[in-house]
């Protein structure tokens, strides 16, 4: 086995992530997305460099036939303090409040900083409901949250509808603004373009986090 520079480390972090949450590996894009490589032969290079450390093994270039090496060696060192943020929990999120306010802090969880994209801008919120079981998200989860008043098309949001916090996707329509859930038993709410403010919008939904 061969040392690991710091982009391979955290590509090879990011595949076993993926394994261990998703049950099995991320695809060409979804490595470059993460890593904020625009070609597929950019993340090839870093894969072909943990094949040839012993790392990692591939079959085929099926974009899902990653496969670690089990080794002890293989497994990186825990993460420095450096390399965790800590993040507040908030269990609700209430109307004309300082979205941090103390009082909608019920914890604070500490990871790995590659995990999630924002730095300081990240929250996370505790789920309740099944509007987006669909997505994945389920009630009793942890969303990770960056904070942010704009969002693409087709992104999952937090957004503060009334005096309730609801995730969904975002749809900006023509006369209205569809927060659409996944979850097929359930409509979408509409808000009218006239009552929509971007202070609606809390941030997008950048990770999950499942207690088992």
């Amino acid at each position: 086995m061969q040392g690991l520079t710091k982009r391979q480390e955290q590509t090879l972090a990011f595949i076993r992530h993926s394994i261990e949450e998703r049950g099995y590996p991320p695809t060409l894009r979804e490595i470059g997305e993460h890593m904020g490589i625009k070609s597929t032969n950019g993340v090839n290079d870093h894969l072909r460099a943990l094949e040839r450390k012993g790392y990692l093994r591939r079959e085929d270039m099926k974009s899902r036939a990653l496969k670690l090496v089990e080794d002890p060696k293989n497994k990186p060192a825990p993460p420095s303090a450096d390399d965790l943020m800590e993040v507040p929990i908030l269990g609700r999120v209430a109307a004309g409040a300082p979205l941090l306010a103390e009082e909608n802090v019920i914890d604070n969880v500490r990871i790995d900083r590659m995990l999630v994209r924002g730095g300081k801008d990240v929250f996370g919120l505790k789920v309740t409901g099944d509007s987006m079981i669909d997505a994945g998200i389920f009630s009793g989860d942890y969303i990770f949250v960056k904070r942010q008043a704009t969002a693409d098309r087709g992104e999952i949001v937090v957004a503060l509808i009334g005096d309730e916090a609801t995730v969904k996707y975002y749809y900006p329509e023509r006369d209205y603004v569809r927060f659409q859930p996944a979850n097929a038993q359930m409509a979408p709410i509409l808000v009218r373009a006239t009552d929509f403010k971007p202070t609606m919008l809390l941030g997008k939904v950048i990770g999950v986090f499942r207690k088992i």
